[in-house]
C-alpha cells in the first residue's frame, strides 16, 4: 500500500487532487492527522493563495495551517504518494483520473471524496476509478460534513468505505484526528449511493423551503426521500444499515437542513424564483437526471427524484410537482 517514495516521519505522503473548498479542508484534516500533504490545484492563483495560508475563493475567512504543499503540477503532487484523495466533482472525475493515470503510484489506495453518479454513463464513481486505475484499490470518504466545519477543526464524523474491510479500517484509523472521527465500512456501494442521492433530496428540501410550503412539507419530503434512497440502494445491493448510518441518513439530514449545503442553496434559489446562473456547483443537478433515468429503467418507484429531475429541466413547476405528489394513490407508509 505504499508508493515509490519514503513515508514522511509522522505519517503517509498524501496527495489531495482538488483545490476547492472540500479538497482544501481535507488537506487540512490530513495535516492534522500527522501526514505530509501535497495538494494539486489546476488554478495557479489558488496554489499561490494556499502558499500564503488562505483560499479566499473557496474558504473565505479561514486561515490555513502551515504545512500544505500546493502545486499545479499533478506529477509533483503524486510523486511518492502513499495514498491519493480524489476531490474532483463527480462529473469531472473521469477526466482528472485520466490525467493522473500515468503518474499514479501503483497499488496505493485511491480515496474518492466527491459524491455523485456520472451523468452520461450512470456509473458510480468507484466503477470509473476501477476502469481507469485497475491497479489501485478504491475507497470512498463520505458522511455529514461541511467543508468549512472540517477546515475549522469542528467535530465531524465520516465513513471510509472499501470492499476490503482491512483497507477501510486502516484508512479510517490513519485519517482520524482530533475532531475528525472516521468509521470504516466494507459497503462501498451503500456509502456511494447515500452520498450521491442525498444531494438530489437536498435540492428538493431547498425548493420546498424557498417556495414557502412549510416545515411540515419539508419534513415529509425528507422522510419519503429517505424511502426512495433505500429503494435505489437496495437495487444496487447496498445494505440497509449503511443507509441508516452517517453516509446515508446522517448526510441526508445535514444537507436537507442548511443553506451551507450547495444543493440546498440551489433548491432554495429555485423555490424563490431567483436566478440560478453563477451559483456554486450543485452535484445534485446532474445526479437528479441520471438517478431518475436509473429508477425508470429498473422500475423503482422514486417520485421525488423524478419530480426534482422534471423541475430542473423545466418540465413542471415546484407547485405542480407537489400537487402531483400529494395526489398519488394512498398506501401504507411501510409499503417500500
Amino acid at each position: 500500500m505504499t508508493g515509490s517514495g519514503h513515508k514522511a516521519p509522522s505519517g503517509w505522503r498524501i496527495a489531495v487532487l482538488g483545490g476547492g473548498a472540500w479538497g482544501t479542508a481535507l488537506a487540512l484534516a490530513m495535516l492534522r492527522a500527522g501526514h505530509f500533504v501535497r495538494l494539486y490545484a489546476r488554478d495557479p492563483e489558488t496554489v499561490a493563495a494556499i502558499d500564503r495560508g488562505e483560499n479566499p475563493r473557496y474558504l473565505p475567512g479561514i486561515a490555513l495551517q502551515a504545512g500544505i504543499v500546493a502545486t499545479s503540477d499533478i506529477e509533483a503532487a503524486l510523486d511518492g504518494a502513499d495514498c491519493v484523495l480524489a476531490v474532483a466533482p463527480a462529473q469531472s472525475l473521469r477526466a482528472m483520473l485520466a490525467t493522473a493515470k500515468t503518474h499514479m503510484p501503483k497499488g496505493v489506495p485511491l480515496v474518492l471524496c466527491a459524491k455523485g453518479i456520472e451523468r452520461d454513463t450512470g456509473a458510480l464513481l468507484s466503477a470509473i476509478a476501477r476502469e481507469i486505475l485497475p491497479e489501485n484499490p478504491v475507497a470512498a470518504l463520505s458522511g455529514p460534513s461541511f467543508a468549512t466545519d472540517v477546515a475549522r477543526g469542528l467535530p465531524t464524523a465520516v465513513v471510509v468505505a472499501a470492499r476490503d474491510e482491512d483497507l477501510a479500517a486502516d484508512l479510517a484509523a490513519r485519517f482520524s484526528a482530533q475532531n475528525l472521527r472516521c468509521y470504516s465500512s466494507d459497503d462501498l456501494i451503500g456509502v456511494e449511493i447515500g452520498g450521491a442521492l442525498k444531494n438530489v433530496f437536498a435540492i428538493a428540501a431547498g425548493a420546498v423551503t424557498g417556495a414557502a410550503l412549510g416545515a411540515s412539507a419539508q419534513a415529509a419530503m425528507v422522510t419519503r426521500g429517505f424511502v426512495e434512497l433505500r429503494r435505489i440502494g437496495a437495487a444496487f445491493g447496498a445494505r440497509p444499515e449503511t443507509l441508516m448510518g452517517l453516509s446515508g441518513l446522517g448526510d441526508l439530514l445535514l444537507t436537507c437542513s442548511s443553506a451551507q449545503s450547495r444543493n440546498f442553496a440551489y433548491g432554495l434559489a429555485l423555490g424563490q424564483g431567483k436566478p440560478l446562473a453563477g451559483l456554486p456547483l450543485a452535484e445534485g443537478v446532474p445526479t437528479a437526471a441520471i438517478a431518475a433515468r436509473i429508477a425508470a429503467e429498473r422500475k423503482i418507484d422514486a417520485p421525488i427524484i423524478t419530480a426534482v429531475a422534471a423541475i430542473l429541466d423545466g418540465t413542471i413547476t415546484i407547485r405542480q410537482a407537489v400537487a402531483a405528489l400529494m395526489t398519488r394513490p394512498l398506501k401504507t407508509e411501510t409499503d417500500v
